[in-house]
């Protein structure tokens, strides 16, 4: 092999390995949008930016797609938060569904996914953008994104009237090669508990309305996602006791990962 043959087999190898080097490098994200900081060291492939809006709502963000879950609170605590790709609805209560937002953070290019019963309460304008779906359907959004409706629902005599089975949808959000789960308004129902592969799980724990920490942590502990955060956790009460929920799960299954984000900022 002359050396200009051999140069040119150097230059090409050492572009290869940096090229590998690149494709497994590893990011920290960061959510700078909460008081409390995520910090976690991921594959780039599969960073998820979230930022908790408040008690229900959040937003995930990813490759230039934003999902809006249950967006309340008006259209104008959304006006420095990315442009939402998908908005799901998951229940027709005030704390999930509220019309102004909904007017002013659904845009032309919006995908609004709702189940039946909140489309019946949408204006015109929304119900014609509106997808219904309805328990145990799924649809696909786009390329990348799919999202299963899963019941959300109360189990208590008590509670019954609250969230009857059928009316409202908890979410699985398939989103390249994770499963995001969203509970809504539920209690640790049969479907939840049979769960399988949930890659990220947030988990309501409010009384009188969704389930006890106790509930809900021995739900993770049957479905075992890889993490799990806590939301939807502040009733006529006060704040439910997210560190009992924590320490109940790790002592349960200390590889479930259990993460605080701030959803009640102080103003």
């Amino acid at each position: 092999m002359n050396c200009k043959s051999s140069f040119y087999l150097i230059f090409i190898v050492m572009i290869f390995l940096s090229y590998s080097d690149k494709k497994n490098e590893k990011k920290v994200v960061e959510n700078k949008n909460s008081a409390v900081t995520e910090t976690k060291i991921i594959e780039e492939s599969e960073a998820i930016n979230i930022i908790p809006i408040e008690h229900a709502s959040m937003i995930l963000e990813k490759n230039n797609v934003v999902i809006y879950v249950d967006p309340v609170g008006g259209s104008t605590r959304y006006n420095e938060q990315p442009t939402a790709t998908i908005v799901l609805v998951t229940d027709i209560h005030g704390d999930h569904l509220n019309i102004e937002t909904l007017e002013g953070v659904v845009k032309k290019q919006t995908q609004l996914l709702v189940p039946m019963a909140v489309a019946a309460q949408l204006p015109e304008a929304l119900k014609n953008k509106a997808t219904i779906i309805n328990n145990d359907e799924t649809k696909t959004l786009l390329e990348n994104v799919s999202v299963e409706a899963i019941p959300m629902y109360n189990l208590r005599e008590e509670a019954l009237k609250f969230h009857e089975k059928g009316r409202g949808n908890g979410y699985v959000i398939n989103w390249d090669n994770e499963r995001i789960y969203i509970s809504g308004d539920t209690e640790d129902i049969p479907e939840m508990r049979a769960l399988k592969n949930i890659d990220k799980a947030f988990v309501c724990m409010n009384l009188p309305y969704t389930m006890t920490v106790e509930s809900a942590a021995s739900a993770v502990l049957d479905f075992k996602p890889k993490l799990v955060y806590p939301y939807h956790y502040r009733g006529p009460k006060g704040l439910s006791d997210i560190e009992h929920f924590k320490n109940i799960v790790n002592k349960g299954d200390e590889a479930i990962e259990v993460t605080f984000l701030d959803w009640y900022p102080k103003p």
